[in-house]
């Protein structure tokens, strides 16, 4: 059987530096480094550390580098038949979905996380009743997250960040447990942003001169009783 023709070669060449303009970034070259942030909304260590510090990934230029999730959950519980009981009350269980949902809906780190810190900020003046004021605050569409949360999917997100959380190894000892590059960095999550510009293997942005000396220079962040602890009666 005859082959079929080829199309002309002049037809087939500008594919070639198309795809190469597609690598010319520095997470296509060396692969962000995955940060993975394990939280629950109405705790007030989580939404500092989210409102104060992780933000600053986004302004300094640290989140090109940076592969965030953020996972909220926290020290909830889910019993046998599948309720889910939220450390703070049944406000968390319902801002853990709806931030589950944004998150789904907009997966793109550089989208979500203005709500998510617009949220949390609200929580920390203790005003999180006024959530749905951060549709408007951030451009984000209201009705998409509101059916979501609706239809109960948000709740399966839920428990879908329950089993990751429930699943890491070492377990979490408190909330905010950040992750970097798979290493848990319990007390001394406060230095996230150093373990990052360390663990990426590309060119660096100007905002990690001096980072990678953070690690070496300082103990044992210390963070006194600014976390969640896991063992904390849930309420």
């Amino acid at each position: 059987m005859a082959s079929q023709p080829q199309p002309p070669l002049r037809h087939r060449l500008p594919l070639v530096p198309l795809l190469v303009l597609l690598c010319l970034s520095p997470a296509c070259a060396a692969g962000r480094v995955p940060v993975s942030v394990y939280y629950e909304t109405l705790c007030p260590f989580c939404s500092a550390f989210v409102v104060n510090d992780l933000s600053r990934i986004f302004r300094t230029g640290i989140s090109s580098i940076a592969d965030l999730r953020l996972v909220p959950f926290g020290n909830g519980r889910v019993s046998a038949d599948g309720t889910i009981t939220c450390q703070h009350g049944e406000d968390e269980c319902q801002l853990n979905a709806i931030e589950a949902c944004v998150i789904r809906l907009w997966p793109d780190a550089e989208q979500h996380f203005p709500f998510i810190q617009c949220v949390e900020h609200l929580a920390l003046t203790r005003k999180w009743d006024a959530w749905q004021s951060c549709f408007q605050e951030t451009g984000l569409a209201y009705q998409p997250a509101i059916d979501c949360y609706n239809s109960g999917y948000g709740r399966q997100l839920v428990l879908q960040y329950a089993a990751e959380t429930n699943a890491l190894q070492p377990p979490h000892q408190f909330v905010p447990w950040v992750v970097v590059n798979g290493k848990p960095l319990g007390d001394d999550y406060m230095n996230f942003e150093a373990y990052i510009c360390s663990a990426y293997d590309g060119k660096l942005p100007e905002a990690c001169k001096g980072k990678h000396l953070a690690i070496a220079q300082e103990t044992k962040a210390s963070r006194g009783d600014k976390v969640c602890p896991a063992s904390k009666t849930i309420s």
